[in-house]
């Protein structure tokens, strides 16, 4: 199993936008394409890592089925208990409406709180053959969330270039076509 390094993730978001666009007005041009032709999938992500949900969305997007990313505004965050309440409420909707699920797994999303509860949260809204783990590991370092491989499915590099969705009893299916079931 190959997990793909942040350092891998981010040559998609160089290859694939135009380098005078910053993080913001990537993600922007992301929100503003059409959804009716696309398959759905929110992308969980730590609010702070935009440049890792930016390359997320582009390499997704390298795939033979058209994506439409969705994620939770940046402005939502804050540290009052309202703000959490709005968070919570926002994260159960986007589940519901978008057919796929997408788990940012940074070394810190999956220790964050919110992570956990994103997890938890899954289970009983979204049948497991609609949501994957995308683990990202630190440049040169080792992932620290193996145990979530173990009880979701993931996406990982089956050959050099070659993406695909690994469930928990051991089958698996081409990134491409699990986009699109």
């Amino acid at each position: 199993m190959s997990i793909l390094p942040q350092y891998g993730l981010k040559q998609y978001r160089n290859s694939a936008r135009i380098y005078t666009k910053s993080i913001p007005e990537s993600l922007q041009l992301f929100k503003e394409e059409p959804r009716d032709i696309m398959t759905s999938v929110f992308i969980f992500h730590k609010h702070d890592e935009l440049e890792e949900l930016d390359s997320a969305i582009n390499f997704l997007n390298g795939f033979d089925e058209l994506v439409y990313a969705d994620w939770i505004e940046e402005s939502l965050y804050a540290n009052t208990t309202e703000a959490t309440k709005k968070i919570h409420l926002a994260f159960k909707e986007k589940i519901k409406e978008n057919k796929k699920f997408i788990f940012l797994a940074t070394e810190t999303a999956i220790e964050s709180k919110l992570g956990k509860w994103v997890l938890g949260q899954l289970h009983a809204q979204k049948d497991m053959d609609h949501i994957a783990l995308l683990p990202i590991r630190g440049d040169y370092s080792d992932y620290s969330g193996e145990e979530y491989l173990q009880k979701y499915p993931y996406i990982h590099e089956i050959e050099a270039e070659v993406y695909g969705v690994k469930y928990p009893n051991g089958e698996a299916k081409e990134l491409g076509a699990w986009l699109a079931s």
